[in-house]
């Protein structure tokens, strides 16, 4: 039997999920394929369920900060239940992916795993389904170095499947993952170690921003170690490094690895004449394959593995636009990171004649007031045009307040737009403006 539809969708992740509620809302008929439960990697296995870990840690280090809010706690009488963080951790997942269940009511979903047979028909279990548009938004899996004994490491999903957790643990990989975990195992009481190959932590974000959450974290106990190569793990979850010519090593009783993620393509994507790279799927500016009438959004073209960013550009495909070059990010540490835009080190390889400013959370009364006053706002505009080139934010909520930024940026705003707007006092927000009235 074939069931045809207008869209065809392979992935209920985000982007699948929110092309198909919306394609739905404008009339067309949808089926949507997906191998395991709605909601995809950022539901299921990423960005949910680690936030959630997120907001049980900060409470963790509230709770032993609270004398010096006048709050007294018996240290003897606090006990962190990880098993319970996990607990809530599912049932904030399980509350949301019905949510996504209830969006995407309108269309038809498959559970199983697809497999291309022609340019316009998927089979899936001995059931075939035909359409003239077909989206492939399978998103991404867990990457591992190719090293002796990588196999004795777990990656983020089975972390995230833990009740309980080691003493010792060592993180391969200084990414928003690796970093994401360090910040929250640290805070649950483990001895954390984190192995980073490159000179600094969070290679995409800007250096200064990446060295304030290296220094803060290091100030909470995190080991952090960059400019290292990882060249095996060996059994007793013994990690060996080198290091400035030295061979190193660090001793745990886990291993996570953290090195980012592969692109998940289809069966038969490649018979078909779907091309694709180490990266992910080949595609154009629409976001078309190599086979028309076949796209390709989010992590599996491997344009940029971010949830919002595979939303954006699945919507785009049915008519909804968006400025694809302006992306923030967000790493959800303790404290916060967040970045729109170009770093400063992307605007001296360029060329670029810029401006860039600083202004420091301790300056902010709101962020003194709630003792989270470590951390800065820096700013780059262009020097001629006075338009935001780029943000970068390392401070108390800095994945929200980036979101002004980004907004202005793809408004065409100069940065003396955000010194007109009148922010509210006292408030975070103000840490944006005072950087920006120091151009």
């Amino acid at each position: 039997m074939t069931s045809s539809c207008d869209l065809l969708i392979i992935g209920a992740g985000p982007a699948g999920y929110e092309l198909a509620a919306e394609a739905s809302r404008k009339g067309m008929s949808v089926i949507i394929i997906e191998r395991s439960l709605p909601g995809g990697t950022c539901l299921n296995r990423g960005c949910i369920p680690t936030k959630a870990l997120c907001r049980s840690a900060q409470i963790a280090l509230d709770v032993r900060e609270g004398g010096a809010f006048g709050v007294t706690v018996d240290p003897s009488a606090v006990t962190l239940d990880y098993a319970r963080a996990v607990e809530r951790k599912d049932e904030v997942v399980t509350a949301l992916r019905e949510g996504v269940a209830m969006a995407i009511a309108k269309a038809r979903v498959v559970i199983g795993n697809a497999r291309f047979i022609d340019s316009h028909m998927v089979e899936v279990d001995g059931e075939t389904f035909t359409a003239p548009r077909i989206v492939i938004a399978t998103g991404s899996a867990p990457a591992s170095l190719p090293i002796p004994g990588a196999d004795l490491a777990i990656n983020s999903d089975a972390l995230l499947s833990l009740s309980s957790l080691p003493s010792r643990i060592t993180i391969i990989g200084g990414g928003v993952i690796g970093m994401e975990f360090a910040s929250i195992l640290s805070a649950f009481g483990c001895e954390v170690t984190v192995i980073e190959y490159c000179k600094e932590i969070l290679p995409p974000f800007d250096k200064d921003i990446a060295k304030r959450l290296r220094q803060a974290l290091g100030r909470r106990g995190v080991n952090i170690i960059v400019g290292a190569a990882v060249t095996a793990i060996e059994p007793g979850f013994t990690v060996s490094y080198e290091s400035k010519g030295k061979q190193l090593t660090v001793e745990a009783d886990a291993v996570v690895m953290a090195v980012g993620r592969r692109p998940v393509i289809p069966d038969g994507a490649a018979g078909i004449g779907i091309e694709s790279t180490r990266r992910g799927i080949t595609v154009d500016a629409s976001f078309q394959t190599t086979v028309p009438g076949i796209y390709a959004v989010g992590d599996v073209n491997g344009i940029c593995m971010l949830a919002h960013a595979a939303t954006a550009q699945a919507l785009s495909i049915i008519g909804e636009t968006s400025d694809m070059s302006v992306i923030p990010a967000a790493v959800f540490t303790a404290p916060e990171c967040a970045m729109v835009g170009l770093t400063e080190e992307q605007c001296k390889t360029a060329g670029l004649d810029y401006k860039s400013a600083k202004s420091l959370f301790r300056a902010n009364g709101k962020a003194t007031a709630m003792a989270e006053n470590d951390g800065m706002v820096k700013m780059i505009i262009d020097a001629s045009s006075r338009r935001i080139l780029g943000c970068h934010i390392c401070g108390p909520h800095a994945a929200d307040l980036i979101s002004e930024v980004a907004l202005a940026m793809t408004a065409g705003l100069p940065v003396d737009a955000l010194v007109r707007t009148i922010h509210a006092h006292p408030t975070l927000g103000e840490a944006v403006q005072a950087a920006a009235r120091m151009f």
